[in-house]
C-alpha cells in the first residue's frame, strides 16, 4: 500500500502564494428600513453630522465617491441645487476601538518518526567470470513527520468594527414643524482583524446597493469579496 503523501517545500511555497492571491471575503451585517410611499424621491444632497469625520480628507472624498456610485446604481443622483433636492442623505462611517477576546485554538502537533529499516539484496560487484555478486544490506527510509494529536492554546483575538450608515430624509420640514420624514436607512457593519477602514469602505458601499430603499425586517448577514462586481462598480471614477 502506498504511504501518505507530503507536500515538498516548493509546493508549500506555491500553495501559500495562491492563498495570498485570493481576495478577502467580508462578512457584513446589514439592517435596512424603507418607506415605500416615498420611494419616488431620486435627487439628494449629502449631509455629514459626525464631527469626527474630516470632510476635507482624502478618505472622505473617496467615501463620498463610493456612496454616490452606490446611490447611482439605484437611479439616484446628487441634485445640482441642494435646496431643491428630494432627500437629504446623511452619511456616517468609521471604525471602532480595538476589541479583544480570548479564544482557545487547537493546533495539530506532528512528531518526527524514523524511517522504516529493512534488509535488501543489492549487487555489489562481479566475479572474474562475470557473475554478479550480491550482498544483504540494511536500508533505512527517510524520516517523516506524522500527526501526533492536537494541542489547545489560549490566544487573544483583536478585532475592529467598521461601519457605514446612510440615512435619507425628505429635504423639507414636516407641516407640524417636526423632523423631516424618513425615506430609508441602511446600516452596514463588518467586524474582523483588518483595521484598514479605507480598504473596507468600498466593500460596505458595494454591499449597500442591494439594500438602499429596501426593508430587511431585521439584520441580515451577507458576504462580499473585494473583487465583487458591486465593489468594482463603486470604485469606478465618477464621470466628468
Amino acid at each position: 500500500m502506498p504511504g501518505p503523501r507530503f507536500l515538498s517545500f516548493p509546493a508549500l511555497v506555491v500553495f501559500s502564494a495562491l492563498l495570498g492571491a485570493c481576495q478577502t471575503t467580508h462578512k457584513i451585517e446589514v439592517d435596512a428600513l424603507s418607506r415605500p410611499e416615498l420611494a419616488g424621491n431620486t435627487s439628494y444632497r449629502l449631509v455629514v453630522t459626525n464631527p469626527e469625520i474630516d470632510t476635507g480628507s482624502l478618505r472622505h472624498r473617496e467615501a463620498v465617491g463610493y456612496i454616490t456610485k452606490a446611490l447611482a446604481a439605484k437611479g439616484m443622483y446628487e441634485a445640482p441645487d441642494p435646496a431643491a433636492a428630494d432627500m437629504a442623505v446623511t452619511i456616517d462611517y468609521g471604525i471602532s476601538a480595538p476589541k479583544s477576546r480570548v479564544e482557545e485554538v487547537s493546533h495539530a502537533e506532528f512528531k518526527r518518526q524514523p524511517g522504516a529499516v529493512y534488509t535488501a539484496v543489492i549487487r555489489v560487484g562481479t566475479t572474474a567470470a562475470g557473475q554478479p555478486i550480491y550482498q544483504n544490506v540494511v536500508v533505512q527510509e527517510p524520516d517523516r513527520y506524522v500527526y501526533a494529536g492536537d494541542s489547545v492554546q489560549q490566544v487573544t483575538i483583536v478585532t475592529y468594527e467598521k461601519h457605514l450608515s446612510l440615512s435619507a430624509r425628505e429635504n423639507k420640514a414636516n407641516a407640524d414643524g417636526g423632523p423631516a420624514q424618513e425615506v430609508w436607512t441602511v446600516d452596514l457593519r463588518s467586524e474582523g482583524s483588518n483595521r484598514d477602514l479605507r480598504k473596507t469602505l468600498p466593500v460596505l458601499a458595494g454591499a449597500a446597493i442591494d439594500y438602499i430603499g429596501k426593508e430587511t425586517n431585521g439584520a441580515q448577514t451577507v458576504k462580499l469579496k473585494e473583487d465583487d462586481g458591486a465593489v468594482d462598480f463603486v470604485k469606478q471614477p465618477a464621470a466628468p
